[in-house]
Formats: C-alpha cells, structure tokens, sequence
C-alpha cells in the first residue's frame, strides 16, 4: 500500500483522484481548505483549513504529518480566472501566480523531509501552459501561471532526481469539472485521472520531468 498527498482534493480532479487511490487501497490523505461531503464519506485521512499560498499553513500541513513518510505527491490545487486583454484584471493574474505556480513550489519543499528515495511528485499544469500550442491568446493569468508552474516542475525534477524523487509535469485534457464549467466536449474526471495515474505509475528518474497529457502524449513546451 502506497501512501498519496492530494491537494484540492475536495472536489473535481482532486477529488477523483482520491477516489481511485482509496479504490485500488492506497493510502489517501486529501489535503484541502473546506472539505465537500463527497470526500468527507470517501474514507480517507482529511486534512483541512490548508491554504497552499500561506506559509504558516504550509507550514502546519508538515507538521501535521509527523513522521508521515510519502510515495507521492500530487499538486493538483489549481484555479482559472478568465482575464482577457480588453479586461486585464493584475490583481486575479497575481493571485493565479500565487495559486498555481508559487503554492505547489512551496508545499512541495515543505514536505521534502516526508518524500524519501523512490517518491514521486507530479505537477498538474495544463497545456494552456504550452507557449508552443498558444493559437488563441487570452486567459492571461491561467497560461502565464502555468507556463511558470511546468517551469517550476522541470526545475525539481532535476533537482529532486539525486535525491532519487522523480517529478511528472501533467496535463489532464479537457475535463468535465466546474473550472470548465462541465464542458460538454470535455473527458469526465474519471477518465482524466485514470490516464493520470498510468502516467503517475510509469513515472521513474528516467523520464523525469517529461509534460505528459494524461492520454501518454508527450507535450510540447
């Protein structure tokens, strides 16, 4: 039985993700502000009140942990507000940033003691992070953030590998959750974290720091 850290867990991707992980009988620890009645019934150890933009709360998640030791962890809290040049809105770019790419930096070094020889770490990015697939503009803060996040993901993985911790950069498709706004030509959430997970258990030093949609493709920068 392996052991997961899940961030925003409480609903959509994360949730999902809890749910397949507590499924096949790993241990589950789902790590959000406000947990949903659907994680509460899941079964799994729920750490709440857990803001990944604070430092003291960072900082108290690793201390509720003990002497936790993780196979993985997994970066999944995220949000995305549309901001469009005609609309640049700083404030919500500054908090994307804060969000998406400084939080999982930040929790990720906090629980380095908990992560030993043979972990994993995956970064949920997006490919609207992708400067090379960018054929529609917009959305400011979410691309820009993520864009910072692979980064951020491509740095640990070298940094993290002679520790023996390998790091996947992941992109879960188009998926069917309120941050889309259930999008009818989206995946669903189990769809999306079962591929997920493929790539999460393929992961080894030798692949590294690889941005993989959830479908197996190799993505570019």
């Amino acid at each position: 039985m392996a052991t997961y850290l899940i961030t925003g867990a409480n609903r959509g991707i994360g949730y999902e993700y809890c749910r397949q992980l507590r499924q096949r009988g790993d241990r589950v620890i789902a790590v959000c502000r406000q947990p949903s009645s659907e994680l509460k019934d899941l079964g799994v150890q729920v750490e709440t009140g857990i803001d990944i933009t604070q430092d003291d709360s960072v900082a108290e998640l690793a201390q509720r942990m003990g002497g936790t030791q993780l196979d993985a962890l997994i970066n999944n809290a995220g949000i995305l507000e549309r901001v469009t040049l005609d609309d640049l809105d700083f404030d919500s770019i500054r908090q994307q940033f804060e969000v998406n790419a400084i939080g999982p930096l930040r929790l990720t070094a906090a629980l380095l003691p908990h992560l030993g020889d043979g972990a994993k770490v995956a970064i949920m990015t997006s490919r609207m992070g992708s400067i090379a697939d960018n054929t529609s503009g917009g959305s400011y803060g979410y691309r820009m953030s993520k864009v910072a996040l692979s980064m951020a993901g491509k740095s640990l993985a070298h940094d993290l590998r002679p520790r023996g911790i390998a790091v996947a950069i992941l992109h879960p498709g188009l998926v069917q959750t309120r941050m889309t706004g259930f999008t009818s030509s989206g995946i669903t959430p189990a769809e999306a974290v079962k591929g997920l997970l493929a790539r999460i258990d393929a992961l080894t030093l030798e692949n590294s720091g690889t941005f993989w949609h959830s479908n197996g493709e190799v993505l570019p920068w």
